[in-house]
C-alpha cells in the first residue's frame, strides 16, 4: 500500500481563497493524481497557521498574515470528501495545553507535528530566517533536534513531519563539521520512547538540499530505535502528489522498511509497503 497524508489543498500564498481550493473539483484533481501514482489512501493536513484559531496558540507575524480560514469549516468540508482528515500542527514550546485544546475540538484522523521555527526564526522561510539570528550551525542543529524531541514527547502528534528540516537550505547555509548523528540523538531517543511515527517525505527532493527527508543516517538510527514510518509528499498542488515515490520506496526498502503507518480516528495500524 502507498499513502500520501501530508497534502495541502491550497498553495502557500496567503491571498489564496479557501472558496477556490476547498472544493470537490479541486479535491478530485488530487484524487486523480493519487490514483495515477498508485496511492490508495490520501489525506489532507493543512498548515495550522492558515486558520484564525491558531492565533490563540501563537501570535507570530507570519501566522497573523496567513490566518484567514475557519478550522471548523475546513474539517466539515473534508468530512464530505474521500480523504482522511489531518492537520499539520507546529510545535510551539510552552503552548502544549493550547495546542491540545485546539486538536481535541476536531475529529482528526491524524495530526502531523512539525518544527518550522526556533524561537521567532524560521528554518525554511527566508523572510524570518533563523540563520540571521544565529549563524553557528552547531547551535542551530542542536536546538532543532532538541525541539523535535520535545514535540515527540508532548504526546500531541501522530507523525513527525520532515524530521531533519534543519538541512532545508543545503549548501546555502553552514553545516556542522561534527558527525550529524550526534545532533540526531535527542530526537531518536524521543522517537524510541514515544513510538511516534516518522515521516518519509519526498518534498525534500524539491527543496534546496535535494534529498529525501529523513537522511539515510537519521533513518538508520530510527530503524535501530524500532521506529514506524509514514509516507507522504507534502504536496501543495496535484502534481506533487506521490512525487518521487519510486525513489523513496527504493530508499525505504534499502533501510529495511517493509511496513508503513495508516491512520483513522487518531488510531494507527501498519500495512505492507507497496
Amino acid at each position: 500500500m502507498l499513502t500520501d497524508y501530508h497534502v495541502h489543498l491550497r498553495p502557500d500564498d496567503p491571498e489564496a481563497s479557501p472558496s477556490e481550493y476547498f472544493t470537490a473539483e479541486n479535491v478530485e484533481r488530487y484524487v486523480a493524481a493519487a490514483r495515477v501514482a498508485g496511492i490508495e489512501e490520501l489525506g489532507v493536513s493543512e498548515h495550522v497557521h492558515r486558520f484564525r484559531e491558531a492565533l490563540g496558540i501563537w501570535d507570530h507575524p507570519f501566522w497573523r498574515e496567513n490566518a484567514r480560514d475557519d478550522l471548523g469549516v475546513y474539517c466539515e468540508f473534508v468530512a464530505t470528501q474521500p480523504l482522511r482528515l489531518g492537520i499539520e500542527m507546529d510545535w510551539i514550546p510552552g503552548r502544549a495545553d493550547r495546542i491540545a485544546n485546539l486538536l481535541d475540538a476536531h475529529p482528526f484522523d491524524y495530526v502531523i507535528g512539525s518544527v518550522h521555527f526556533l524561537g521567532d526564526g524560521a528554518l525554511d522561510y527566508e523572510r524570518y530566517d533563523v540563520w540571521r539570528q544565529q549563524s553557528d550551525p552547531d547551535k542551530v542543529w542542536k536546538r532543532y533536534f532538541e525541539t523535535l524531541a520535545e514535540a515527540a514527547r508532548s504526546g500531541l502528534y501522530d507523525v513527525l513531519a520532515h524530521p531533519d528540516l534543519v538541512k532545508y537550505w543545503g549548501d546555502q547555509r553552514p553545516r556542522p563539521e561534527r558527525d550529524v548523528r550526534f545532533y540526531y540523538e535527542p530526537a531518536i531517543e524521543a522517537i524510541a520512547e514515544t513510538g511516534i511515527a516518522v515521516e518519509v517525505s519526498t518534498a525534500g527532493y524539491r527543496k534546496p538540499h535535494g534529498e529525501l527527508y529523513p537522511a539515510d543516517a537519521f533513518a538508520e538510527m530510527c530503524i535501530e530505535a524500532g521506529a514506524t514510518f509514514a509516507l507522504s509528499s507534502d504536496a501543495h498542488e496535484p502534481a506533487h502528489v506521490g512525487y518521487g515515490y519510486e525513489r523513496a520506496v527504493e530508499a525505504m526498502r534499502g533501510w529495511g522498511v517493509r511496513e508503513i503507518a495508516v491512520f483513522e480516528g487518531r488510531r494507527r495500524r501498519t500495512v505492507e509497503l507497496g
